[in-house]
């Protein structure tokens, strides 16, 4: 009962009532959303040489498709935490959903591939209203650390489940509709989404928060967009627009380094990328971005294109890939939790650089599918080790009171790798009927061998990133410091 005067939260005795069990509900309906959200990086990826047929264009314009999610979904998840702080995560989520399931029913109906481009930046900036948004929720949600672990612990295998998911669901609904199923599935999503997260139940006050730099987000979106335009219009040896685009993100850079500077609210937290540490876990995640991403790119077209699988038959054919990141993180999180992330990021790293490579002998040497799919396999336990491993090491590095806002760039980073996978890799791509063959062989296969490469250079940055984890003698002593130490 509650005296009058009392808060609801308080007992006549003035202490603390026992927190109300949240509805299961209102977490699955979280959790959907954020399934949408990572289900969208990859269920296009089988639908590509479809969507090139219907709408016509290039491969430049195909990796805009892509690109313009990513772009968009990793510069604005710089400033989507903050964002959530400022106006309440709930009305943040909702929104982000309803934005979602509107922009994918306008990208279903597009006629035009650039057209489709923009209506996919505008999904990938209801997907960065989203995520953060998601995750403030569950903390509100539930503010037992025990119940809000297993809350989160659910709400993170989503990952793995939506990366499974993707290229076989892309392959379904292509096989039975076109490139349109992959946008239309989501409006029925974003719908049940917005019922299981509607009324009170699912709420999170606006509170003060840090403030948003709106100028300095505008200018990180737009090097990152020019960036991304001169990769790929470098891949397509138009060198004047290359030049343009390159000079034109150089600057933007620029302007974006002067205003950070001299921002109250900077995009960037410094104090987080300088943590000790730091630097080589977050260039880990950008590389498996990199390389999932890219190899989700520049597979299928040749799967399809140059070998002849149908939509369901590549979807199929990357569940070597696809299947570890369904089960594989749990096994994950346990060997975290004993021995700390290091290891297991280490070990997803390499098996990320010898899968890329066994995928690149398999397509330069025309070896039949067993190899490719040995070098799938070993791709897909690479990021569902390295993945929840570099989540763990990102926080647990973080200075004190910043572990929101190092997620919230382990994120961003993540797709800006994801971005630069398809425009770089996407370069190599010269699947066409007038190229020949053997080149389309030569240039995915080359493609392969990059990501390998980035995957390995990442590894040896995280092992020689040791010594910038440990603890001086007399200094951080403690639990926190020993979990430091061991990552």
């Amino acid at each position: 009962m509650v005296m009058p005067g009392m808060s609801p939260e308080q007992n006549p005795y003035g202490r603390p009532a026992p927190a109300p069990e949240p509805k299961p509900y209102a977490l699955a309906g979280i959790a959907l959303g954020y399934f949408m959200v990572l289900l969208d990086m990859t269920v296009l990826s089988v639908a590509e040489p479809d969507l090139s047929h219907a709408l016509g264009g290039s491969v430049a314009g195909l990796q805009w498709a892509v690109t313009g999610y990513t772009v968009a979904f990793g510069a604005l998840l710089l400033s989507a935490g903050a964002a959530a702080d400022r106006f309440g995560a709930h009305r943040l989520f909702r929104g982000g959903v309803a934005v979602f399931g509107a922009g994918s029913l306008l990208c279903a109906a597009a006629q035009g591939l650039w057209t489709l481009v923009v209506l996919r930046a505008v999904l990938g900036a209801a997907a960065a209203a989203c995520v953060p948004s998601s995750m403030a929720l569950i903390a509100r949600l539930y503010p037992d650390p025990a119940r809000r672990g297993r809350a989160v612990a659910v709400w993170a295998a989503v990952s793995g489940a939506a990366l499974a998911a993707g290229p076989i669901a892309g392959g379904l609904l292509v096989g039975l509709a076109g490139w349109r199923a992959v946008f239309l599935v989501n409006v029925p999503i974003a719908a049940l989404t917005l019922a299981l997260v509607s009324g009170n139940a699912v709420r999170c006050p606006a509170a003060p928060g840090r403030g948003i730099d709106r100028t300095g987000q505008a200018l990180a979106c737009a090097a990152l967009a020019l960036g991304t335009d001169a990769l790929i219009a470098l891949g397509g040896r138009h060198w004047a627009h290359t030049a343009w685009s390159f000079g034109a993100a150089i600057a933007a850079g620029g302007l974006f380094a002067h205003r950070e500077a001299r921002s109250a609210s900077p995009v960037l937290p410094t104090a987080v990328l300088r943590a000790p540490g730091m630097a080589s876990m977050l260039l880990a995640g950008a590389a498996v971005g990199f390389t999932l991403t890219g190899v989700l790119f520049v597979l299928p077209l040749l799967l399809q294109q140059r070998l002849g699988y149908s939509a369901v038959g590549t979807g199929l054919a990357f569940l070597p890939m696809t299947l570890p990141t369904a089960f594989n993180p749990l096994l994950t999180g346990r060997v975290v939790a004993r021995t700390g992330p290091r290891g297991p990021v280490l070990a997803g790293l390499c098996l990320l650089a010898a899968g890329g490579a066994v995928m690149g002998a398999a397509v330069g040497t025309g070896t039949p599918y067993p190899l490719l799919a040995a070098g799938l396999a070993a791709s897909g336990f690479g990021v569902s080790f390295a993945l929840p491993a570099l989540t763990t090491a990102v926080v647990t590095l973080a200075p004190e009171g910043a572990a929101g806002a190092a997620g919230g760039v382990f994120n961003a980073l993540r797709q800006l790798g994801a971005t630069l996978g398809v425009a770089v890799l996407g370069a190599f791509v010269t699947v066409g009927p007038h190229q020949g063959t053997g080149r389309a062989d030569r240039g995915v296969a080359g493609a392969l061998l990059v990501a390998a490469a980035v995957c390995a250079a990442a590894a040896l940055a995280a092992a020689r990133g040791r010594s910038g984890t440990r603890s001086r003698p007399g200094e951080r002593n403690g639990p926190r410091a020993r979990t430091v130490e061991r990552t």
